[in-house]
């Protein structure tokens, strides 16, 4: 059975969670176990990185640091995908790929899967919250982004 538009779904994350093999990734994951959205933020500059890096991009310093970040932010762009990419999503269509553009870590941008069911209305600028879940197949939690309740048509504008 499909869900209804507005409902949240639990996506398979078997191949959609997890570190890489070079552990570049893993705090952010771990950041997800903790209830927190990670992003890296440079300990010289002050510039947020997204992806993760081993070296901050405008002053080359190495190692940037793992900071939490409010999951909240705007769409800035998004896809509604009838094909599944992996497997895995096969029978999740239609799905909505958001990327989040993040207020509160200099603008940088996220990438994921909106919770609410692929029908319904999505426009760029709708406020979305992030939710991390932990499926129960899986070791690694995942961030998915809902649609704020309190964005209404007149907050959208027009642009669609």
């Amino acid at each position: 059975m499909t869900p209804r538009a507005g409902t949240a779904r639990e996506f398979p994350a078997t191949a959609l969670a997890g570190p890489y093999a070079d552990g570049l990734d893993l705090p952010y994951w771990e950041g997800l176990r903790a209830g927190e959205l990670r992003l890296q933020r440079c300990g010289e500059c002050d510039l947020w990185i997204w992806g993760p890096r081993w070296m901050c991009g405008r002053c080359q310093t190495f190692d940037p640091k793992w900071t939490a970040v409010e999951p909240v932010g705007r769409i800035f762009s998004w896809s509604r995908t009838w094909h599944p990419f992996i497997p895995e999503l096969a029978g999740e269509l239609p799905f909505v790929t958001v990327l989040v553009e993040l207020p509160h870590a200099g603008g940088r941008r996220v990438l994921g899967l909106l919770a609410e069911n692929g029908d319904g209305d999505v426009a760029i600028g709708d406020a979305v919250a992030g939710i991390i879940q932990q499926p129960a197949d899986a070791p690694w939690p995942v961030l998915r982004w809902r649609l704020a309740s309190s964005t209404t048509e007149t907050e959208r504008g027009t642009e669609r």
